[in-house]
């Protein structure tokens, strides 16, 4: 496996943003959004596929998670700008993009922000608008997920204690007691692969978020739960979306909403994917795909 690199970049606005990156430092770059609530970082099995594929894989922290410094009121359409700088840093012109689960609106906004410099992008597992036109924004999601979402809607007061309490509980938790945590949010699917040698790396990344405060997940809750700052119909890159009808914290719904929205992406929505399995088995193909569009 290649060598990972972890470092802090400082933004034009003086906020410091953390980076891991690996795989091949002169190959084509991609750079990875995480979930909510995670820290920089890289997956084993996405670095040897990246590195395998000749790809560069970085990935950075919001602010707020980990030594990346806190940015009050962001919103989604805020990571563009920090992606577009992060790039600029590293001197990279054009990059692809893809994000999961939290990350996944996130590599849309630099989808849709960032024309002249993102070759393609990838949003798996991501949710859809809160206020989506013909969609139960909550329908389908796993207890806690409805609990969390339905906080950051009632405002600030709500989601805060919220957040503290659950920063308490998962710092404290081996990944066999967060996987039980979570239960109502994994499906068979994901409990399936929430084990091992990959639990122990998602474990890690909750971990990294929360070790220095709930600022970057309560900034994301908040964000995703108002207006996204661009509009879905600005895409014109590249664009696959991917979503698995056995995912209890991004309803299948969500997936298929953003497919009837994006009309040009090309879909894979399937019946066998939960959400965490998607991590595990499908990003080999995003990295496939984009490497042919460079």
């Amino acid at each position: 496996m290649s060598e990972i690199k972890q470092y802090t970049i400082t933004l034009p606005d003086g906020r410091d943003l953390d980076v891991v990156e690996a795989g091949i430092e002169k190959g084509p770059a991609v750079i990875v959004h995480n979930g909510t609530p995670q820290s920089a970082g890289l997956f084993k099995e996405h670095i040897e596929d990246a590195s395998e594929k000749g790809l560069r894989l970085i990935s950075y922290g919001r602010p707020g998670y980990g030594a990346s410094t806190r940015q009050p009121e962001r919103t989604v359409a805020s990571a563009a700008k920090d992606t577009a700088d992060l790039a600029t840093a590293l001197g990279i012109e054009r990059f692809a993009t893809w994000g999961i689960s939290g990350g996944g609106p996130h590599a849309l906004a630099c989808a849709a922000l960032l024309s002249d410099r993102v070759v393609a992008a990838a949003c798996l597992a991501g949710v859809a608008p809160y206020n989506a036109e013909g969609l139960d924004f909550l329908a389908g999601m796993g207890e806690d997920n409805v609990e969390e979402f339905g906080a950051a809607i009632e405002g600030e007061e709500k989601l805060k204690p919220y957040l503290e309490e659950q920063r308490t509980a998962i710092l404290s938790s081996t990944p066999e007691e967060m996987a039980a945590h979570m239960s109502n949010l994994l499906s068979d699917a994901d409990k399936a692969v929430f084990t091992g040698s990959f639990g122990e790396q998602l474990a890690q990344l909750f971990h990294g978020s929360l070790r220095t405060g709930i600022y970057g997940w309560f900034d994301d809750d908040l964000a995703f739960t108002k207006d996204w700052g661009f509009s879905l119909s600005d895409i014109k890159v590249p664009l696959q979306i991917w979503q698995g009808e056995q995912d209890l914290m991004v309803p299948y719904s969500h997936g298929e909403w953003l497919s009837k929205h994006i009309p040009q992406a090309e879909s894979h929505l399937n019946q066998v994917d939960g959400h965490l399995t998607l991590y595990l088995n499908r990003i080999a193909e995003v990295h496939a795909w984009i490497l042919k569009q460079f």
